[in-house]
């Protein structure tokens, strides 16, 4: 198993190297899409590669602003998806037939709720908070802000989520510069060992802050 790790690990080293910028930006633009997949997963790595320079350019610093670009612009151009088909399908499709598209019904009510209570700022608060970050654009498209503005506030918000994760990467790499793929796996294997019970705690912690904050934001719109 740790060896499996070990070569996932250096594949994924190997394609940043290589692919870096043009990967980030299309696993951000999923993410930023009504398909849903995690942002911490794409940026964290990045930056990480980018400080221990196996990222496209092979200087760290130079890698971290081309990975953050790319970032935002995939966020960008998932974000210009929903909004373009919101606009373009209307309510009622969505509604309709947008739980074959992960967009429940009452998701997409909430999503509207808040963007009526508070109009057209959400679309730069909600990208930086996690469960809501896609939806927002759909209630833009819906209620045909304008696209100019829909952008300015899209990338703003957008732009400091994706600068948080990859300087959060960059941190972790730069401390682990010297150590090898291979080392840092076995690593990680054994301080997961050693502090299994404080990680699961942790993770429970983030899981119910995320459920919180979720539920504050999605039933307060409704209100």
């Amino acid at each position: 198993m740790t060896e499996i790790l070990i070569e996932y690990v250096q594949l994924g080293a190997e394609l940043g190297r290589t692919w870096g910028p043009l990967i980030v930006f299309v696993l951000m633009a999923v993410e930023s899409s009504f398909i849903p997949f995690p942002s911490e997963v794409v940026m964290i790595p990045a930056g990480f590669m980018a400080a221990r320079g196996e990222f496209l350019p092979p200087d760290p610093f130079a890698a971290l602003v081309v990975a953050v670009t790319a970032g935002v612009l995939g966020s960008l151009a998932g974000a210009f998806i929903n909004y373009g088909l919101s606009l373009k399908l209307g309510r009622p499709f969505l509604y309709r037939y947008g739980r074959y598209f992960f967009l429940p019904a009452p998701s997409l009510e909430r999503a509207e709720g808040l963007f009526r209570s508070h109009g057209e700022i959400t679309t730069f608060v909600c990208r930086l908070i996690p469960a809501i970050r896609q939806l927002i654009s759909i209630p833009a498209g819906l209620s045909r802000m304008q696209f100019g503005r829909f952008a300015l506030f899209t990338g703003l918000g957008a732009g400091i989520w994706v600068l948080i994760l990859g300087l959060v990467g960059f941190a972790l790499g730069k401390g682990t510069r010297e150590m090898t793929y291979p080392e840092l796996v076995h690593a990680g294997e054994a301080m997961i060992g050693e502090n299994l019970v404080w990680i699961f705690a942790g993770l429970v912690l983030i899981i119910a802050v995320y459920i919180w904050v979720h539920r504050r934001v999605m039933h307060g719109s409704s209100h």
